[in-house]
């Protein structure tokens, strides 16, 4: 593991290469080498989701069907939580306006969000294409 040398003697009220004054004026202190941000610690909060509705397909897997009215921040978090530590099944979004943008500075709806995401996703109502691939 190779060390980022870091200036441990100039004292700067400016944050520089650091998140916050305290970071910097913490490191300022040290005299040892050290590395700042320089790995990253994957981990996961156990969680459950509960999907509005399951359906078992005709090759024996589930769609997942989540209805929305409104897909507020927590409600994107689960479903991107629930997609990425669960990348095998087949979460999918019906929306009950897929216009409606996430929130009132962003011109991104609700229908965008879902296929930028990877969720196929509808309005109101379950495609017929969906229902075709149920037992």
């Amino acid at each position: 593991m190779s060390r980022k040398k870091v200036n441990t003697r100039k004292r700067s009220k400016k944050k520089g290469k650091y998140r916050s004054n305290f970071e910097g004026d913490f490191a300022a202190t040290l005299s040892v080498p050290f590395e700042y941000e320089s790995q990253k610690i994957t981990y996961v909060v156990p969680r459950t989701y509960t999907p509005d509705f399951v359906f078992e397909k005709k090759d024996g897997s589930f769609m997942y069907v989540e209805t929305k009215g409104v897909l507020d921040v927590r409600s994107r978090t689960t479903l991107l939580h629930a997609k990425k530590c669960n990348p095998e099944i087949d979460i999918r979004i019906v929306f009950q306006r897929g216009s409606n943008t996430i929130s009132k500075i962003s011109a991104t709806t609700y229908l965008e969000w879902a296929r930028k995401n990877g969720f196929p996703c509808a309005e109101k109502r379950m495609p017929s294409e969906w229902k075709k691939e149920l037992k």
